[in-house]
């Protein structure tokens, strides 16, 4: 379940509560807030991908024909959680890639994820706008309030 503002991807709420993963956008002046959730850190970081994606295009256009290893780490969640979308922001940005679907695990500071997707293509794509990286701006990763975590952060665009 997600929950988008107006942008491609723009299906019906669930609350971040909930212990069932999701995603929403929320706004932020000129850029875009991501925000991912779920019942574990590493979903939710999952989540957050899948928000950023669809920031671009809707992720039901995606494909998962290829699967692309991403590793990062970082001194603390949050930083990890910038350092995940912006590696995935480079992944795209050098392979001409779109994601659909993410795989995190989470060993300390370390995250070994994988990124499963296709080739843009612009017909089907209809890419929206181009995120040039994440921020630290309203940068957050934390125990839910009905349990679960919740990963969120301002992407640039």
């Amino acid at each position: 379940m997600h929950a988008g503002m107006d942008t491609p991807a723009s299906p019906p709420r669930s609350a971040p509560q909930d212990l069932a993963a999701g995603w929403e956008h929320f706004d932020h002046g000129a850029d875009i807030g991501v925000r991912g959730w779920g019942p574990t850190k590493a979903a939710a970081f999952e989540q957050a991908a899948l928000a950023l994606t669809a920031v671009l295009t809707d992720p039901g256009r995606i494909e998962p024909r290829e699967e692309v290893e991403i590793r990062c780490e970082a001194g603390d969640d949050e930083a990890l959680l910038v350092a995940w979308l912006n590696a995935i922001v480079t992944e795209m940005a050098l392979r001409r890639m779109l994601f659909s679907s993410f795989r995190v695990a989470l060993q300390g500071r370390r995250l070994e994820g994988r990124a499963s997707g296709e080739p843009v293509v612009p017909q089907r794509h209809q890419p929206a706008v181009e995120v040039k990286g994440a921020t630290y701006t309203e940068l957050r990763v934390r125990p839910g309030a009905a349990g679960g975590w919740v990963a969120q952060t301002v992407v640039d665009v």
